[in-house]
């Protein structure tokens, strides 16, 4: 089991909020939210998906740049705030 710490984006886009994951945006990983607390949930679930993807399709995660995603070997609690 490991833990994956993506870099997010969320930033204000007219009436909504735009959220959007830099290491997997080719990958689809972006959404939006009427809040920017809904569009941080949507992204997460997002990027979820996305690397469930990656682990069933056998892809490598540790490709992605350092300054994305932190990949730690054992199951950390992460809480954003």
């Amino acid at each position: 089991m490991r833990t994956y710490a993506f870099k997010v984006v969320v930033e204000p886009d007219e009436d909504r909020w735009f959220a959007y994951c830099p290491a997997l945006e080719k990958q689809g990983a972006a959404t939006w939210g009427h809040t920017k607390e809904e569009a941080f949930k949507n992204i997460q679930e997002v990027v979820e998906m996305v690397v469930e993807e990656f682990i069933e399709d056998g892809e490598p995660l540790s490709e992605i740049p350092e300054q994305w995603v932190h990949i730690f070997p054992e199951p950390q609690a992460v809480v954003t705030i």
